[in-house]
């Protein structure tokens, strides 16, 4: 008589552990894509601390610069983005370009003036988008209506601190195809070139940050740009731009600092938080505090 083989008991206990571990890896890996996400694209005002050493002082001096805003807005009368400024306690705060898109919008950059520029001692340079405008001359000159200077192939001599600096700007390259203002890039430089002659730290404020070789020309210490919003979209550590205007992919100059011999550029990625054309990814607004710190010669 044949022994009569019992049905094999399927053991489905077994594959409930397999499940659970199913849904936990899922859950983790859901959990890491949104929170990747929501930090890729995390907007939030933020500052970024740069310090550079000189001989030709013997103190300290902070510098705020502020690029790029775009008629963007932190908070209402810009109270988020001026609490900042003034928590970070300047010595001098720069205005480097792109504050207003469009005449309409201009309030949004005057809120930040109305409340900065009685404070400390301030300074501005055009952007392309000024003369983008077609109301350049307006804005300017509703701009110098605040306690700033602004500086186009010019230089002011600064005393803060105990230390003396120079301080020259020029104005954006559109000028002359948008404006009666018809001095090129090259021809402001030549106009301010004598001015690193005195041996004092000298500043330049120039919008953009493609013209770093023109720059190295002169006697400049720091340049301080603004222009291309950080490239847009970057990969911390490993790309730190894909695209910027004027420089196209993968730009050199997308944000942060440079040096050639003596020179340093410090390329701020600006603070416009309004959209466009391409999102920014990875890389918030950004406000920049420049520290010059002296040593003895």
């Amino acid at each position: 008589m044949n022994e009569i083989t019992k049905p094999a008991v399927r053991t489905l206990e077994k594959k409930k552990p397999c499940r659970l571990r199913r849904r936990i890896i899922f859950s983790i890996v859901a959990l890491l894509l949104l929170f990747l996400i929501l930090f890729a694209f995390d907007n939030r005002l933020t500052v970024r601390r740069y310090t550079v050493v000189t001989d030709k002082i013997n103190g300290a001096i902070r510098i705020v610069m502020v690029s790029d805003l775009h008629s963007a807005t932190f908070g209402e009368g810009q109270e988020e983005l001026i609490r900042v400024i003034k928590r970070e306690k300047p010595d001098v705060v720069v205005f480097v370009g792109d504050m207003c898109d469009n005449w309409e919008n201009r309030a949004l950059a005057e809120d930040v003036f109305r409340a900065i520029t009685p404070m400390y001692p301030c300074y501005f340079v055009t952007g392309n988008h000024e003369y983008w405008t077609g109301k350049s001359e307006e804005i300017v000159a509703l701009f110098e209506q605040y306690d700033l200077t602004v500086l186009s192939g010019t230089s002011d001599i600064l005393v803060i601190n105990g230390q003396t600096i120079n301080i020259c700007g020029i104005t954006d390259a559109a000028a002359p195809y948008y404006s009666d203002m018809k001095r090129t890039t090259a021809q402001q430089l030549e106009d301010i070139s004598d001015i690193g002659g005195n041996d004092l730290f000298t500043i330049l404020l120039a919008h953009r940050p493609e013209y770093f070789e023109a720059y190295t020309r002169y006697d400049f210490d720091l340049v301080l740009s603004g222009h291309a919003h950080g490239g847009q979209i970057r990969i911390p550590g490993l790309i730190n731009g894909v695209y910027a205007p004027n420089q196209g992919w993968f730009p050199e100059y997308a944000g942060g600092r440079c040096e050639s011999g003596e020179m340093v550029m410090i390329v701020g990625r600006g603070l416009a938080n309004n959209g466009g054309a391409i999102p920014r990814i990875f890389n918030p607004p950004e406000l920049v505090v420049v520290e010059i710190e002296g040593v003895e010669s």
